[in-house]
């Protein structure tokens, strides 16, 4: 049987409309989503979709069921300490893990193998067990510093996925921006979807 479980990252950096797309995509693919929120990335989510998360993981997991009309019981919302989720251990956690958006701090402390909160071990977990780690990196421009980490994950067997949306599609709005690069996302995840035309398959403009 397919492995259905997946765990999904939220950082401080900004996009956090990738993130909420996702999650709601993966939801509704019939995903277990174990959902890791850093700090920033409560403030960023706060700012950028006016979507105002509590402290608590059960809170936190309550409310974004609410804001997503989500009624299943596939999202679990994991605190940033709780070394006992699924996650934390090669021999429970999920083959895929997906860090979208992807701060640059993130991106250091994972490329070094910090594993200081669930978020990096959750990813160390990943890396260790030869799984599917795929980062959505968001920052512009990027240092040597940054290519340097993106470079090492990179050959320890990460996916670096810069958060950069085509525009071939003629996007009609910011949505539509957002739906292009979660559906690569799916894509890279072997998840199907449908949010945008595929190449060579939609009517052509020309």
């Amino acid at each position: 049987m397919q492995d259905k479980r997946i765990t999904l990252a939220w950082t401080g950096a900004s996009g956090a409309p990738y993130g909420l797309r996702l999650l709601e995509c993966l939801l509704a693919a019939d995903y277990q989503v174990y959902l890791l929120i850093s700090s920033a990335a409560r403030v960023v989510l706060a700012t950028e979709h006016g979507l105002k998360l509590p402290a608590g993981p059960e809170a936190a997991q309550a409310a974004l069921a609410e804001h997503l009309n989500y009624q299943g019981d596939k999202l679990t919302v994991c605190g940033k300490e709780d070394w006992f989720s699924p996650v934390a251990s090669g021999s429970a956690a999920p083959k895929k893990m997906v860090v979208c958006p992807c701060s640059a701090g993130t991106l250091a402390s994972v490329a070094h193998g910090l594993s200081d909160n669930l978020l990096e071990r959750a990813a160390d977990v990943v890396l260790k067990e030869r799984g599917q780690l795929l980062m959505v990196v968001r920052e512009t421009p990027f240092s040597s510093l940054h290519l340097e980490n993106m470079l090492k994950l990179s050959n320890l067997g990460a996916t670096i996925m810069p958060a950069a949306p085509g525009f071939y599609h003629q996007p009609k709005s910011i949505d539509d921006l957002v739906d292009f690069m979660v559906a690569r996302i799916l894509d890279h995840l072997g998840v199907e979807q449908g949010l945008v035309p595929r190449w060579g398959y939609d009517h052509r403009p020309f």
